[in-house]
């Protein structure tokens, strides 16, 4: 299996094994040795490349133990501290680690609790493991950035030199988007006053600081909106409708129809006009069910009521409905009985409020 191909499927274990793994023996099984037998490609049964329970005794400490050790050529290379999937990951837990980190060949030190995996080095001080990772990797929101510097410590492409000199960069930068994220989601007053001193002239006083907090976290969450759905749109361009591109009306006969009026069916076979934001908030709603199922099983029938987007061009299995034909726009949203609750919208981006109702109704279909 493909290096990619093994993160997304042993991403999907994660998610659906979280639940159940309640012991730190549960998480290595079920999560750990995949992630270093397929991800990082090394045979966990063979001890001349992966030994656990590494034991190492250090000083008047005997017998602590590092839960694996990845070797090379007879030398550790790797040290890796495990821990029960949801456990907060600091080096305070990971004594053994950071001791042993000190006195070994190890350049490289690990400690996940199967979600989250931690990459340390020492770039501050040799032979001490730094207190910030040089690389995060989070298996249910995977950076594609992080990819190349992780595939040169698997095993075909082991470049521990290559790594250690890519190692300071990707450490800060992963902290400075840390911050800038931390920054988006919860403006401080440092990075408003950044902004607000550009666009307004008068004093900040008590009041306009709170005013602006909340005018620059609103504007932080639109900007970032907008450059997702930006992206969206250039990825799906060759998959569905170009934007304000003519879209026939697909046939309708021989379908299975449930819940649509024959004034509506009606409405179908005389030919309706799609819209650009139509077809903008189509594409949303592609990209959001895109992670539950293949996008060509996502189809859209457009009429004079309301823009309806369906699982397999199939009227008993409608997603969502877009009901933009009026001056308040509605988000169509259907439960388990197929009831419709319609959802208030200003902005088409707003659909993106919805990812987990519109997946959920997707995965009732697909089960």
């Amino acid at each position: 299996m493909a290096f990619e191909d093994a993160l997304t499927d042993l991403a999907s274990k994660v998610s659906e094994y979280r639940e159940t793994l309640q012991t730190e023996e549960a998480t290595k099984n079920a999560v750990i040795m995949p992630f270093i037998s397929r991800v990082l490609g090394y045979d966990v049964f063979n001890p001349a490349e992966v030994v656990p329970e590494f034991i190492c005794d250090i000083g008047t400490k005997k017998g602590e133990k590092i839960d694996y050790a990845v070797m090379r050529d007879g030398v550790v290379q790797m040290l890796i501290e495990a821990k029960q999937i949801g456990t907060p990951l600091t080096l305070e837990n990971a004594g053994q680690l950071v001791r042993y980190f000190h006195v070994s060949n190890a350049r490289i030190g690990v400690l996940t609790n199967g979600q989250y995996w931690n990459f340390y080095t020492d770039l501050d001080k040799p032979n001490v493991m730094d207190e910030k990772p040089f690389l995060r990797l989070n298996l249910l929101d995977v950076d594609p950035y992080t990819l190349p510097e992780l595939k040169k410590l698997t095993k075909s492409t082991f470049d521990l030199e290559s790594v250690l000199v890519a190692a300071e960069e990707l450490k800060y930068v992963s902290a400075v988007k840390a911050e800038i994220a931390r920054e988006f989601a919860e403006p401080d007053e440092d990075f408003m006053r950044l902004f607000a001193t550009r666009v307004y002239e008068g004093s900040l006083t008590a009041k306009m600081r709170e005013f602006f907090l909340g005018i620059t976290r609103k504007a932080a969450t639109q900007y970032i909106n907008d450059r997702v759905n930006e992206r969206l749109k250039s990825a799906l361009q060759g998959q569905g409708p170009a934007i304000g591109a003519a879209v026939p009306v697909p046939d309708t006969a021989g379908a299975d129809v449930e819940g649509d009026s024959d004034s509506e069916t009606e409405d179908a076979d005389r030919g309706i006009e799609t819209t650009q934001e139509e077809l903008e908030a189509y594409n949303i709603v592609r990209a959001i069910v895109a992670s539950e199922v293949p996008l060509d099983r996502v189809a859209h029938r457009d009429t004079k009521s309301y823009f309806g987007v369906l699982l397999d061009n199939n009227n008993r299995k409608p997603i969502c409905r877009l009901h933009f034909n009026r001056k308040q726009k509605y988000l169509g949203l259907f439960d388990g009985e197929k009831n419709e609750t319609k959802i208030p919208l200003e902005r088409v981006e707003e659909i993106y409020d919805h990812v987990d109702a519109l997946r959920a109704t997707v995965d009732a279909y697909v089960d």
